[in-house]
């Protein structure tokens, strides 16, 4: 047998390429490579003939295809692959030819892939399309079962429920409250206009003025004004006179709050006639039909308005003008006005409260201002003394604070060169005021070191041996 395979072997030799498997593992070649060598030539110990090698072969290709699925479905695209013709390729991008590893890949798929959302977003439960997504109109199917020709026709708008009664004051107070403050009536008009007042409508003009009694008169001026634009784009003038109808019979429960309610009703009843926001006949109607007394004040009070209207009174400006919204020349004329009052009448409250009237705070300089000056243009010691009393009055109620104070003094120290033009003993007055003013706690003592005094040069007699003296008077 020895010698048969012996001359087997010198008649097929084994050429260097079959001495390699590049289709099996390390091990399989450590373990069986003597067999791997002869398994082209010998299967079950019989020798097979180039028809059986080709058997052979096919089935070791099988099996390198069989190991690439498996590859495939653990290293996609990056592990070996199978050519056309069969001969494997080792580091190439390949994809397997099986469209198994595609169908039946259920590992994860962590870190691979571009990180994109499944179905690009529009996937999950209860998700109609991706976001973004603009859809066209959607056409109605005529053969649908629950089809309705009238929905063709449909039209849909947004219902605002009527504004309830326990609604009414929480909703336009603050409207009404914050138009005094930044006084546009535009706002106002859209802000009443996008609710629903229903009923409630006439309960606009009433709640408006009932706050303004207890404000301040340029307030009220706002609210005049607030009534004429409302009239028409929100109110009918039906609505007013309801209001102003109910306006009067709660004069008795308003007279509590404000005194004077039934003048400032009445003067708000004339206001709205010279506005055309109520006719002319409104007050004619109540005659002989009114039993309240403060109603009959306030229809009387309106009455002579309109009377004295005909004779040039101008109705449309009854309130005045508050704050800085006057021009400066008038809160002048304003102001020493009410130093003249002041000095004949003696009555610092009186001066106090009309200052307060004035609305302007940040123009109280003007009036310590004006009331120096008149001191210094006075003769007498009354007017200095009664000054000094109302600034003392004023600083210690707060209506005329520190920095007001201060630039009214300051003001005065820069003019007393002019002053001084029309007033000679304008430097020795205003010393004296400015050390009275500091000794009752009016000024602190910067302010009066701050005081220009002008000094003099004089000669004295012979006597004194001629030195001269620097005297301030």
């Amino acid at each position: 047998m020895a010698t048969d395979c012996e001359a087997w072997l010198n008649a097929n030799p084994i050429e260097a390429d079959d001495l390699s498997d590049s289709f099996l593992s390390g091990e399989e070649d450590n373990a069986g490579l003597v067999v791997n060598k002869n398994i082209k030539n010998e299967i079950n110990g019989n020798w097979l003939t180039s028809s059986s090698n080709s058997i052979h072969e096919a089935r070791l290709k099988a099996k390198a295809k069989r190991r690439l699925r498996k590859n495939s479905s653990r290293d996609s695209g990056r592990g070996d692959s199978l050519s056309d013709n069969g001969e494997v390729v080792r580091g190439t991008s390949v994809a397997p030819t099986s469209p198994k590893s595609k169908l039946l890949d259920r590992k994860s798929r962590l870190g691979k892939g571009r990180g994109l959302p499944k179905k690009g977003g529009a996937g999950g439960k209860g998700v109609w399309g991706r976001s973004g997504e603009v859809y066209g109109r959607e056409v109605v199917d005529q053969r649908d079962p629950n089809y309705d020709e009238a929905q063709e026709n449909c039209v849909y708008e947004t219902v605002v429920p009527p504004l309830e009664e326990k609604d009414f004051q929480k909703t336009v107070t603050p409207i009404v409250q914050e138009y005094f403050e930044h006084g546009d009536t535009n706002e106002v008009v859209e802000l009443l206009a996008g609710l629903n007042l229903g009923p409630m409508r006439s309960e606009v003009p009433s709640l408006a003025v009932s706050l303004a009694l207890e404000a301040k008169a340029s307030q009220r001026e706002l609210t005049s004004t607030l009534l004429a634009d409302l009239c028409g784009p929100v109110l009918s003038p039906s609505d007013m006179e309801n209001s102003f109808d109910k306006l009067l019979q709660q004069l008795p429960d308003l007279v509590l709050d404000t005194p004077g309610a039934p003048q400032l009703v009445g003067q708000f009843i004339a206001r709205a006639v010279s506005d055309n926001i109520l006719s002319k006949s409104y007050i004619e109607g109540f005659k002989g039909r009114v039993d309240c007394q403060y109603t009959r004040a306030s229809l009387d009070r309106a009455a002579v308005l309109l009377k004295m209207s005909r004779g040039g009174l101008r109705i449309d400006n009854q309130w005045g003008t508050g704050g800085g919204q006057r021009p400066v020349i008038q809160l002048i004329k304003e102001v020493n006005l009410l130093l003249k009052e002041y000095i004949l009448s003696g009555d610092s409250k009186e001066a106090e409260r009309c200052l307060r009237d004035l609305e302007v705070p940040h123009f109280h300089h003007e009036f310590v201002y004006e009331a120096i000056v008149l001191v210094l243009e006075s003769k007498g010691e009354k007017t200095l003394r009664m000054v000094l009393q109302l600034l003392k009055s004023l600083s210690a109620s707060s209506v005329i604070t520190v920095d007001q104070m201060r630039r009214g003094f300051e003001r005065v120290y820069m003019d007393i060169a002019e002053i001084n033009i029309d007033v000679p003993r304008a430097y020795y007055i205003l010393e004296q005021f400015v050390d009275k003013s500091f000794v009752m706690g009016i000024i602190d003592v910067k302010l009066r070191d701050l005081c220009p005094c002008r000094g003099r040069k004089r000669f004295v007699s012979e006597g004194d041996g001629g030195v001269v003296k620097h005297e301030s008077y």
